[in-house]
């Protein structure tokens, strides 16, 4: 799919690999419709883009439906139509068992996570139908795939997204919306405290190996859109651990779980 001239719209896109993918498609010479929650973040990238009107800002829950459709609703008012759509928005949740996790958190991590993207794609999709050729990427995670100590429903709503994404990628083989999963690992982003998890513990996690900076992480996003992938994996651990649990899944999440045992109390 062509970048320029084309109009995205990317969730949480005020930090981390929202705003590196924001940052990238700008670069290329799209038009931008910047969402999320905090103003000051997408103030920044505003300001680091330095891309005048070609980058809109929408301050955005995406676990709420109507201020969903009303930041779709700006973003046609702002750019004139839309022929993309990154769902990057996302939380962990604490690093605690489920039988610790509060109902709240779960609820929130699943609206977020998921709903965040169901929300997202359902307002968006007719106007995108309407585009002669459009884009939907999804960011799921390798835990998707992987079990990780302490993050079980986190990894339960990025299977969510995953299934949804394939789900999607069958009812609109035959239209001119491409869809694209992409799982990322391990990514040097500030999602442990956006999310008000233990910062100490998610670079426990991540140490086993070399994180991927978002920068690049968004590199191969975009690299995803133009050519027009229905799947990608980002980072050495996510392609390793993609391998690993093809070929021996029972024996790859016991290995995962004992490594990183020590992030459940």
């Amino acid at each position: 799919m062509q970048i320029s001239q084309r109009v995205f719209l990317v969730t949480g896109s005020g930090n981390g690999i929202g705003r590196e993918v924001a940052l990238a498609l700008l670069a290329k010479g799209a038009r931008v419709a910047g969402a999320d929650l905090s103003a000051e973040g997408l103030a920044e990238t505003a300001r680091l883009a330095g891309a005048g009107d070609r980058f809109s800002t929408h301050l955005l829950d995406v676990s709420d439906l109507a201020a969903v459709e009303g930041v779709v609703a700006a973003v046609i008012e702002a750019h004139g139509h839309l022929d993309g759509l990154v769902n990057v928005a996302g939380i962990i949740q604490p690093f605690v068992a489920v039988k610790d996790l509060d109902r709240r958190v779960i609820e929130t991590v699943m609206a977020v996570n998921f709903w965040g993207v169901v929300n997202t794609t359902t307002t968006a999709l007719p106007l995108l139908l309407a585009r002669p050729e459009a884009a939907i990427l999804n960011v799921s995670s390798m835990g998707a795939f992987v079990a990780v100590p302490g993050q079980t429903l986190y990894g339960a709503s990025k299977a969510a997204v995953s299934q949804f994404t394939a789900g999607l990628q069958a009812e609109l083989r035959d239209t001119g919306v491409q869809v694209c999963l992409v799982m990322p690992g391990g990514v040097a982003t500030a999602i442990a405290e956006n999310s008000g998890a233990d910062t100490q513990v998610m670079d426990a996690a991540d140490a086993p190996m070399q994180l991927t900076s978002p920068a690049e992480a968004a590199r191969q996003i975009v690299e995803g859109i133009e050519k027009g992938s229905r799947r990608g994996l980002i980072g050495k651990d996510a392609k390793a651990l993609d391998w690993l649990t093809r070929l021996m899944p029972t024996r790859a999440n016991a290995l995962v779980a004992k490594k990183l045992a020590s992030l459940v109390e």
